[in-house]
């Protein structure tokens, strides 16, 4: 692990969540001992005051750009996906409401009584209730990643940072998991993200934080550790910045 740790100053976040996390080591489906974990350590953050919002992926239940190769309609492929990123948001939403934590989920797609539709007045209220707020159904558009929709939503609630949740503890020059000569990179620009095409998000979703001047963190949320060292200010990861 990196011996470089990044100053954590920020009170509203966002965080962007692979719903492989949920998956564990079945990598496909729930893993319900792993959620419920994964609930306790947001609980931490919550109860040590932190605003979270969450992005959740659908990539252990559905990838529709997975399924397009078979001839399913790029559309409809997607909205699948977004099916799927509904179905993990009740699974955290359960796990945290079971430890006491109040939780509402927004979909971008009316899904009434599963999910309230999105609204950005109604997403900062429930932030500042210190509700765990979940984005689900990404931006209820179909082309659009849910990194994406992460910095979207970032950009609409006034997140103070982004976090990009990894298996990785943050960006290297190169694939760490193919070269054991890379070198991480304890902080990089949005602008030397979108040129040297860092796969670690998409380009939208970096030109938006950009735009909107919204400081993203890529870590490693496999740590077991990782809603403590933001807690105790001691974070491992990737700041990707202004210019």
């Amino acid at each position: 692990m990196p011996d470089v740790k990044l100053n954590f100053n920020y009170k509203r976040i966002l965080l962007k969540l692979s719903g492989e996390v949920l998956a564990g080591e079945k990598h496909f489906g729930h893993d319900f001992a792993v959620i419920n974990n994964f609930a306790q350590d947001l609980k931490k953050l919550h109860d040590a005051n932190f605003e979270i919002a969450i992005v959740v992926g659908g990539g252990n239940l559905i990838r529709g750009r997975d399924i397009k190769i078979y001839g399913v309609d790029n559309v409809r492929a997607d909205y699948m996906g977004m099916l799927g990123t509904t179905m993990n948001a009740i699974a955290l939403k359960d796990a945290l409401e079971r430890i006491n934590v109040k939780t509402e989920i927004l979909s971008a797609i009316a899904m009434n009584p599963i999910a309230d539709l999105y609204n950005r007045e109604k997403a900062v209220k429930f932030l500042s209730e210190q509700k765990i707020l979940i984005f689900a159904a990404g931006t209820g558009h179909p082309f659009f990643s849910t990194d994406t929709a992460s910095a979207l939503r970032s950009a609409e609630i006034k997140a103070d940072c982004m976090i990009k949740g990894t298996k990785v503890d943050g960006i290297y020059d190169s694939d760490p998991n193919k070269n054991p000569d890379a070198k991480f990179l304890p902080v990089i620009t949005y602008s030397d993200a979108l040129k040297n095409n860092i796969q670690v998000m998409d380009a939208a979703a970096f030109a938006i934080c950009r735009d909107n001047k919204i400081p993203v963190i890529v870590m490693n949320i496999q740590n077991s550790n990782w809603a403590d060292d933001i807690i105790k200010n001691n974070v491992t990861g990737t700041l990707v910045k202004e210019d």
